[in-house]
């Protein structure tokens, strides 16, 4: 067992009955699929190029799609995906992927898919990929389950999930109605418990807080494969590895929302520009409340995960680490109105955004700086072992 693993093996032991879950599931996954899907869906380990590359939107990526596969084998490929997440967070993400038809719809059944050829369907609910990295079940494998706003990234080391992060949902559209009145919102509260935390602040308070009057058109760090520091706003094609306009205003064009009266594209890009130290209104100076509103929110967070990893998780966000998060926003107060919001903490990167489509598209992410993809436990694991 590598040190770092060890370190933390009694907080993590409820995570191993969850690893062993992944395994046997991937397993099975792997052993209905035909020489051709499994080079699809299988790679080495750690293969960090491919394994830390991860995307939110619409692309052709490495794995196997739902889409080439059958319908028992679907089956199992959704049920490894279960395997990483709580009931909720799995019906989440299942309503999530459903969007996708509605999206088509107000999209007028109009686009394809990038990478996949002008006759695909660019709105598809089983072009979802499943990729295994390693073998299933050894001191070191991890896998991926990603398409369209929902992106599950787990890395396990000696038979411990030591990393579920980045782990990303997203809606769009955020709202959308159905009969009798009502409506969907799969992330309402991660949108409603972070601006109820915002209307608790005080007008000192808020001073920290705010960053900006406009919100940021996506996450500040969007799918970068590491947390990077000193990281600006990107336009929308960069996600996409299109070449764009890097000047400041070409940062801002596809802003959702830009007044030039509220101040220039640089002082723009700056306030909302990730640093270290973290900007915002840091918990240590909320009262009790207002910190556990800021809890709750962070376990919109980790409860969308099996509730063996939410816990250990949820252990790590009190006490003194608590003290180190900052919460940030950008943007409208108000519902309907672009907004943005992060809480930044040495172990901690909360991005969520709801400007685009006239703010009803949420991005939402959760992220840990140092160890994404498990790079602290491995980089660890591997020094020991050589």
């Amino acid at each position: 067992m590598s040190a770092v693993v060890h370190q933390h093996s009694s907080n993590l032991k409820g995570t191993r009955v969850v690893a062993e879950r992944m395994a046997e599931a991937a397993s099975t996954w792997l052993a209905s699929l035909s020489t051709d899907q499994r080079q699809k869906a299988t790679r080495g380990f750690p293969e960090t190029a491919e394994r830390t590359k991860w995307y939110y939107i619409p692309i052709d990526r490495a794995g196997l799609p739902l889409v080439e596969q059958d319908p028992l084998q679907q089956r199992k490929a959704l049920q490894l995906a279960s395997t990483g997440l709580s009931e909720a967070g799995f019906a989440t993400a299942m309503i999530v992927m459903a969007l996708d038809n509605v999206l088509d719809l107000r999209e007028n059944w109009s686009r394809s898919y990038p990478g996949r050829g002008p006759n695909s369907r660019g709105r598809d609910p089983n072009l979802f990929y499943t990729i295994i990295f390693g073998e299933p079940g050894a001191r070191t494998w991890g896998w991926r389950f990603e398409g369209h706003h929902v992106s599950l990234n787990f890395t396990i080391v000696d038979g411990y999930v030591v990393s579920p992060t980045p782990l990303f949902f997203g809606s769009n559209p955020a709202e959308t109605p159905i009969l009798g009145s009502n409506t969907i919102r799969p992330l309402a509260s991660a949108e409603d418990l972070g601006r109820e935390l915002l209307h608790a602040l005080d007008r000192e308070q808020l001073k920290l807080a705010l960053l900006a009057p406009v919100a940021p058109r996506d996450i500040i760090q969007a799918n970068a494969p590491t947390v990077e520091i000193a990281a600006d706003p990107k336009a929308g094609a960069s996600v996409f590895g299109d070449p764009v306009d890097r000047s400041a205003r070409g940062k801002l064009d596809e802003w959702a929302t830009w007044d030039p009266s509220l101040g220039t594209p640089e002082d723009f890009i700056a306030a909302v520009r990730y640093t270290a130290p973290a900007k915002g209104l840091a918990a240590s100076a909320m009262t009790s409340s207002q910190r556990d509103l800021l809890t709750s929110v962070l376990h919109q967070y980790t409860d969308r995960l099996p509730d063996a990893i939410a816990e250990y998780h949820r252990a790590s966000f009190a006490g003194t680490l608590l003290d180190d998060l900052h919460f940030a926003w950008a943007g409208g107060a108000e519902r309907h109105q672009g907004h943005y919001y992060r809480i930044q903490g040495p172990r901690v990167l909360v991005e969520y955004d709801c400007t685009q489509d006239h703010a009803n598209h949420i991005h939402a992410v959760w992220r840990d700086p140092s160890g994404d993809f498990g790079a602290d436990v491995l980089a660890e694991h591997y020094r020991t072992e050589h």
